[in-house]
């Protein structure tokens, strides 16, 4: 298996999921604006939404797959579907009662994680009601994680990748056709989350029975298998998850701001996910399982060298886009939002959380590649002190910059949070030489600075005024952008190319 062959797969379908969610993003901030309604619909989605990384795309899956990988390699295919049925059938009624928790309890959650909404009765009232129609999500999405993880054991990437694009579509879907039968309007995003969650799972399942791994409910608490994922689990539920744990916390902090704060978070949000998931995510879905496979055949010279290719690619993709959403935040906010409800202040306020969050989008992606390199092991005790200092760092941040900056420096603090984190996972990789960097490194970097430089120049001269921006019509900025981004990508990497870089440096296979 071609490894950047299938970076590609996975980071199309992404792709394809990234687009359709702006376009959501677009039609949301068309029709609501950034005012009380987005940031009530965004707390009650933020709610499910940090739990279902915790339990499903985070610890679960870095619990799961690891152990997972070694039952398929070890102990064959009868006793791999036994610990799937077993996983399952656990999950879903530790899942499925935490569902039930959360909705009753919602009133408390929107005032913990939103305390500032207790002072405007209708605001708060609303988002308790948004956050119980929403809250099921955590449920489908916890069995759909772990659908992806058998998915991708099995080398099966496309339909995981795939998945989210229904999310995407549901709440389009429902924003453009349903709101009028609403009252508020909002709901019909509440009720989108729910259909997106189940809609994805549905899907998954026909992908499963063609590889002879759709689960059958069989609980065994004593299962020997269940009880190692569960406890990896345990402690990972902060160790992976430490980024959407500070998020959440930002709520809190930006709940007191002025009105608009949490929608110009996420908004800002939105943009930096998008460099984040096609290549954060994509590669930490394709390491995990190729690492996990080395760990288990004891092939430790193919374990260091997948980590130094995921950091290559890393440095090579993610630090020219952290700089390009820097350079051409107000481009693409008004591109993307700045039209009905969204105004000129909205662009303003997302462009400075949007440049903050730029600071950190390096380290926010090598975590998503060196957090596989202790998680494919089944270490978690590393990670896991790792993000308690991260996540105690970031809430000192907080209180130091929310005075001075506010909004953004929320969203800096997260930054500068994941640079610390990733400098200390790639510490303890290289101190308990998990890791050891491959020849080159010195000759790579100097070539990518003078790509950077050149690219930086290129968006520097083509972007003109960013006021400008604001008095283009729709088409005037997107074909604007277009050439800004095509020039700009183009500049990029023919001076990698006329560097010496070439693509067959970074085709990598997977151990078999």
């Amino acid at each position: 298996m071609n490894l950047l062959k299938t970076l590609a797969t996975v980071s199309s379908m992404t792709l394809l999921s990234r687009i359709l969610g702006f376009v959501r993003d677009f039609v949301i901030a068309r029709t609501f604006g950034a005012g009380v309604l987005t940031d009530a619909f965004f707390v009650a989605f933020k709610l499910p939404n940090l739990l279902r990384r915790l339990f499903a795309e985070g610890a679960f899956s870095q619990a799961f797959v690891p152990v997972l990988g070694e039952y398929k390699n070890r102990r064959g295919n009868e006793e791999t579907r036994q610990l799937v049925d077993r996983v399952v059938s656990l999950l879903f009624l530790i899942v499925l009662a935490v569902t039930v928790v959360g909705m009753v309890a919602a009133s408390l959650l929107v005032y913990v994680s939103a305390p500032g909404f207790a002072d405007e009765p209708a605001k708060f009232a609303l988002t308790v009601e948004l956050t119980r129609i929403t809250f099921p999500y955590i449920l489908f999405m916890s069995l759909v994680a772990l659908a992806g993880g058998v998915l991708n054991t099995w080398s099966r990437f496309a339909v995981p990748a795939f998945t989210p694009v229904l999310l995407n579509v549901s709440l389009i879907a429902m924003a453009l056709f349903a709101t009028p039968y609403f009252d508020p309007p909002i709901m019909a995003l509440a009720w989108a989350v729910f259909i997106g969650g189940a809609a994805q799972l549905a899907f998954q399942i026909p992908a499963l029975k063609r590889i002879g791994m759709l689960p059958r409910f069989s609980l065994n608490l004593h299962d020997e298998g269940v009880r190692r994922i569960f406890r990896l689990m345990a402690p990972a539920l902060l160790g992976v998850s430490v980024a959407q744990i500070s998020l959440l916390l930002n709520t809190v902090f930006a709940s007191f701001l002025a009105t608009g704060s949490v929608s110009w978070l996420y908004f800002a949000d939105r943009l930096m996910e998008f460099p984040a998931g096609l290549l954060g995510a994509a590669l930490g879905t394709i390491l995990l399982p190729s690492l996990s496979r080395c760990h288990a055949t004891q092939q430790h010279d193919d374990y260091s060298r997948l980590l130094d290719w995921g950091l290559r690619l890393t440095f090579l993709l993610a630090a020219p886009a952290a700089l390009a959403l820097a350079m051409l935040a107000v481009p693409l906010i008004t591109t993307l939002f700045y039209h009905g409800a969204f105004t000129a202040t909205d662009v303003l306020m997302t462009r400075d959380a949007l440049t903050a969050y730029s600071v950190g989008l390096v380290g926010m992606i090598l975590i998503k590649v060196l957090a596989p390199g202790f998680y494919a092991r089944q270490n978690v005790r590393t990670p896991v002190r790792i993000a308690i200092i991260s996540l105690s760092v970031t809430q000192l941040l907080n209180l130091l910059l929310i005075g001075w900056l506010q909004h953004a420096g929320l969203a800096l603090a997260i930054g500068l949070a994941a640079i610390l984190n990733a400098t200390l996972l790639y510490r303890g990789l290289r101190r308990d030489a998990i890791y050891i960097p491959q020849p080159g490194w010195p000759l790579f970097y100097g070539r990518l600075a003078l790509a950077m430089v050149s690219m930086a120049a290129a968006l520097w001269f083509m972007r003109g005024d960013a006021s400008e921006w604001l008095n283009w019509n729709t088409s005037e900025r997107l074909l604007r952008l277009s050439i800004v981004v095509a020039v700009g990508a183009a500049v990029y990497f023919a001076t990698l190319w006329v560097a010496g870089f070439r693509l067959r440096d970074f085709k990598r296979s997977a151990a078999e």
